[in-house]
């Protein structure tokens, strides 16, 4: 079950890295259009990018302790 919950955690830490990042080129390219968010503030997509980054490393690490 634990390997099932890192796993779980590092999925969603990818889908949210990937979610954010389009949102931050996105509207870095002016195209606020075809931004997830409608790239409603850069901070907040570049703070969220570094968090999911670490929950990434966490779940990653955590899941190889386990083996």
């Amino acid at each position: 079950m634990p390997k099932a919950l890192c796993l779980i955690s590092l999925v969603a830490s990818i889908l949210i890295v990937v979610l954010f990042l389009l949102d931050a080129a996105a509207g870095m390219l002016g195209m606020t259009d075809f931004a997830p968010l409608r790239s409603a503030n850069l901070t907040m997509d570049i703070v969220f990018v570094i968090m999911a980054g670490t929950m990434i490393y966490l779940s990653w690490s955590t899941y190889r302790e386990q083996r």
